[in-house]
């Protein structure tokens, strides 16, 4: 018999793809506006908590992403940003608390300030320069000042072989080489680009190993979005020249007062899920398998 997780986010880019990868093996309760939860309605989410008590966790992925349309929130606690990523996650792990099912929260690199030049661990101290890393940190703590038996993973730039519904990073690289478009990208930023497959089979090791605290679900490599798209137009067979370099820095200075800040360097460690026996692939390996996947 299958056991059964409560997901919130499943629809998305990252959930729907863990639901397919791992639906032999979970039954998935879908938690969203869609099946008639709203995780800001403590009474929906209570009833459909209370329908669902014999799960035996929880994986919170719905939140508010956008992180341009999260700035223009700034600071606003009753904006959908906070009130999602804050408040959405207090009521869900109150609820999860109550019935005693296992928590996993997903969260994100921009919890980091982008400010260190080697790779962030789960041991380095969040310094969230943006809203949209505000909010996630502040979803983090309360989970973690809880004290309740969950884990915090956090993903950073996930990709995947075919989603339709919203182009990845990887996707859109994709697609203005395939229409012979020059593709100009930061060579100044370091980002680190996520396997969605390897996260789902990670997210696996840990419902059967059910450890707390927080751990890196992400690539083994590390690039700039000019390399990264340099390694896509070469591993597709597209024309490297397309990929042209910009600045940082300079669209920074471009910027008017007050616009967002950006984290410039986000190297992000997973050494600690190596310990639960969980294997990440490199954006080379990632692209080689997203391109067999494709065919």
């Amino acid at each position: 018999m299958k056991q059964k997780i409560i997901g919130t986010g499943l629809s998305g880019l990252v959930g729907s793809r863990i639901v397919e990868l791992l639906k032999d093996k979970y039954e998935f309760i879908d938690f969203s506006l869609d099946s008639g939860v709203n995780v800001l309605d403590k009474e929906s989410l209570a009833a459909a908590f209370e329908k669902n008590k014999d799960a035996v966790a929880v994986l919170h992925m719905a939140a508010f992403t956008d992180t341009n349309a999260a700035w223009s929130q700034n600071g606003d606690k009753t904006g959908i940003c906070y009130q999602l990523n804050v408040e959405g996650t207090r009521n869900i792990l109150e609820l999860a608390k109550q019935y005693n099912q296992y928590l996993v929260y997903i969260s994100t690199d921009f919890v980091f300030d982008g400010n260190k030049t080697t790779p962030y661990t789960e041991d380095d101290q969040p310094n969230p320069i943006e809203w949209y890393g505000e909010t996630k940190y502040l979803g983090e703590k309360v989970i973690t000042d809880s004290g309740y038996n969950s884990a915090i993973v956090r993903i950073t730039y996930p990709y995947l072989a075919n989603f339709e519904a919203k182009p990845d990073i990887i996707h859109k690289v994709l697609a203005k080489l395939q229409n012979n478009e020059v593709v100009k990208m930061f060579s100044d930023q370091i980002c680190t680009y996520t396997f969605i497959d390897d996260i789902a089979y990670g997210l696996d090791k840990i419902f059967e190993s059910k450890p707390s605290g927080a751990y890196h679900l992400v690539g083994s490599s590390s690039h700039s979005p000019y390399e990264m798209s340099k390694l896509v137009a070469k591993t597709f067979g597209y024309d490297e020249n397309l990929v042209q370099s910009s600045s940082l820095e300079e669209f920074i200075k471009s910027q008017p007062e007050g616009s967002r800040p950006w984290q410039k360097t986000l190297i992000t460690s997973n050494d600690k899920a190596k310990s639960l026996g969980i294997e990440m692939k490199t954006l080379q390996e990632g692209l080689e398998e997203i391109k067999k996947q494709i065919k």
